[in-house]
């Protein structure tokens, strides 16, 4: 295993938009779906998404928060996090994670009906690059 700081992973996963995040749903399966990051890609353990308050994703958090997220970059690079959701609703906790190509999908930006945040802490980063390969862990 080679050693990566979680700065390292993060000048690494700066390209990256598109994450896969992973619940576990009321019956047990897995429920995996795109979620991009909207370029807020200083990587510190903590990723932002925004969502609709009614989505299974929402539902699947709040019974249990436990989650994963994937992540693929150029050719060989990916990471695999193992971290645990939560559900923000404070817009004042919007605003530092908004950006304005979430417009087109909330279109009354922070103030739009059924808008939720989540954040993702990891507790395990688990990253591939070519033959090396190692592990973060999150406290």
């Amino acid at each position: 295993m080679a050693n990566k700081s979680l700065q390292d992973l993060s000048k690494d996963m700066r390209k990256i938009d598109i994450a896969i995040l992973s619940t576990h749903t009321d019956g047990g399966a897995i429920a995996a779906r795109p979620v991009s990051n909207n370029g807020d890609v200083d990587y510190d353990g903590d990723s932002y998404y925004f969502t609709w308050e009614e989505s299974r994703m929402v539902s699947d958090i709040e019974r249990d928060p436990k989650v994963g997220l994937s992540f693929t970059g150029g050719k060989t690079f990916m990471v695999a996090v193992e971290g645990e959701a939560e559900l923000i609703r404070d817009k004042a906790r919007f605003q530092k994670h908004w950006t304005k190509s979430l417009d087109k999908w909330f279109e009354q930006g922070i103030d739009t009906p059924g808008v939720v945040m989540i954040k993702v802490h990891a507790k395990r980063v688990h990253w591939w690059d070519g033959m090396e390969d190692g592990e973060v862990k999150v406290s």
